[in-house]
């Protein structure tokens, strides 16, 4: 059958993934978002599904004010001894830490710190040992791949940290994972950096400890020289076995807006890649060491489909598995029923590194009919397309002296002002937004009839513009002491 990359679109970075009998689970960073941690779930690694998050509540995970693109990096799920484990790092404390469940589709432990730093923490388990690795430098100062075998129930180092590989010199030796498979040990990493240098590299070694040899070929996978290829950045990547004893790498990368225009504005997304061990125990991966856009391949049944979700609606979205709010919220500034989001404003507003009223979906194409109706009592509300505090798009109703006006603001780094205004009969608004590629076009439908209030460049909302790791989210905000907004008939329709 032939599949279609990526297999999970939109901002999902940084993929991990572990199989427990039939199902594989897959987890993904959040950075200053919350919930924190995505999980999916798959029987046939082409379709996902999301069950919930790995950080819940405000005791896992400290996102008071952290920078955007700071907060929760790589995780690392695995499953052992009847027990699903996922170690992160927040970058913003620089802390390495995990946290366990007997229940993927329940609550999760409270943190448990490792004293190891360095960020893209891995767990890997044999026997009654667990050795816990990260990129960074270890305790003589020695830069790498490092790692010490830990207490899994306390965390604490039961040996040195030590530097057991430093990569084939590519710069940012990132995101490790340790396997035995056929009596070798396999050490996975990204080099590059997550940007179009990026490529997955790999070591084996008859010691989990090392010395490592690099594979003669690496990297083993990557897009870097793939000049006019839509996916770029291919990287960061994790290896899963099937059920017919096939291996897959699902890593990270990002679609670029066109053919020759080298902006990404989606985030990192998660691909599936084939790969092939020879006879020599060394493996490849994907169609000659880079990942296309679908592959044809008869390791998946052929009565197994790809289907993917159009519509996202406030009926057919659930608030615990797909939304997510800026940092911690406030959550009293919140209700929910089934077709009406109410927002409560505060004086935090969107270019602030704070937790304004805000809950978004990650926009997970590129085509697409964004809606929604707002009726606002007092200040501003609407719709923002978000990457940061400094790069957003605010397509809002707002106060203006007795009546009120619909505006379409654009925020690009120090830029900020509001490019078009037009007055309204009263306080409530249905805005549409199309989107594409290259622009979002912004739509006022009044009195039967539709206002066109121009577009704005999505590249300016690129990673390559704004910097950072995340992605475009499709937020609905309040802002403003007073601020009351009814949002009500939403639906992004992806085309």
């Amino acid at each position: 059958m032939k599949y279609n990359n990526p297999v999970i679109k939109g901002f999902y970075p940084d993929p991990s993934v572990c199989k427990v009998g039939d199902t594989y689970y897959l987890v993904c960073s959040s950075m200053q978002y919350f919930p924190g941690v995505p999980i999916f779930e798959s029987k046939d690694l082409i379709n996902w599904t999301p069950i919930g998050h790995c950080l819940t509540r405000k005791s896992q995970i400290q996102l008071e004010r952290v920078n955007s693109s700071g907060g929760v990096f790589a995780p690392t799920i695995r499953h052992h001894n009847g027990r699903f484990y996922m170690t992160t790092t927040n970058d913003t404390t620089r802390q390495n830490f995990f946290v366990w469940t007997d229940d993927i589709y329940g609550e999760w432990s409270e943190p448990v710190y490792v004293d190891q730093g360095g960020i893209d923490p891995d767990l890997y388990f044999e026997g009654d040992d667990a050795y816990f690795m990260s990129n960074g430098t270890d305790d003589e100062g020695v830069g790498g791949i490092v790692q010490c075998r830990i207490d899994i129930e306390t965390g604490r180092k039961l040996t040195a940290s030590r530097s057991i590989w430093q990569g084939t010199g590519g710069r940012y030796l990132e995101a490790p994972h340790l396997y035995l498979i056929n009596g070798w040990y396999y050490l996975l990493a990204a080099e590059g950096g997550t940007e179009f240098g990026h490529m997955a590299t790999y070591a084996r070694s008859q010691s989990p400890s090392g010395p490592f040899e690099a594979y003669p070929l690496n990297p083993v996978l990557t897009n870097r020289n793939l000049g006019g290829y839509e996916v770029q950045a291919v990287g960061h990547g994790d290896l899963i076995q099937d059920e017919a004893g096939h291996w897959w790498m699902l890593h990270l990368g990002f679609r670029q807006i066109g053919q020759w225009v080298a902006y990404h504005h989606l985030g990192r997304e998660v691909f599936l890649t084939p790969v092939t061990f020879g006879e020599d125990g060394w493996f490849t991966a994907g169609h000659e060491g880079t990942t296309l856009t679908s592959f044809e391949t008869d390791r998946i049944p052929g009565d197994v489909t790809q289907n993917e979700k159009k519509s996202y609606t406030f009926a057919n979205t659930e608030l615990e598995k797909e939304w997510c709010y800026l940092r911690h919220p406030h959550e009293e500034n919140y209700t929910f029923e089934d077709n009406k989001f109410t927002l409560r404003g505060t004086a935090v507003s969107l270019d602030q590194a704070d937790s304004p009223t805000f809950i978004g979906l990650r926009q997970q194409d590129f085509n697409a009919v964004i809606g929604c109706d707002v009726r606002l009592t007092e200040a501003e509300a609407g719709i923002t397309f978000y990457m940061d505090e400094h790069h957003h798009y605010d397509f809002a109703i707002r106060q203006a002296g007795d009546g009120y006006e619909v505006i379409k603001r654009l925020n690009v780094g120090d830029v900020k002002s509001v490019v078009q205004a037009v007055e309204v009969g009263d306080n409530q608004a249905s805005l549409v937004i199309e989107a594409s590629n290259a622009a979002y076009r912004f739509v006022l439908r009044a009195d039967g009839k539709d206002i066109d209030l121009g577009t704005a460049q999505t590249k300016y909302l690129s990673s390559e513009v704004a910097g950072g790791f995340t992605g475009v989210i499709i937020g609905l905000y309040a802002y403003g002491e007073g601020a009351v907004a009814e949002f009500t008939n939403f639906n992004c329709e992806y085309r």
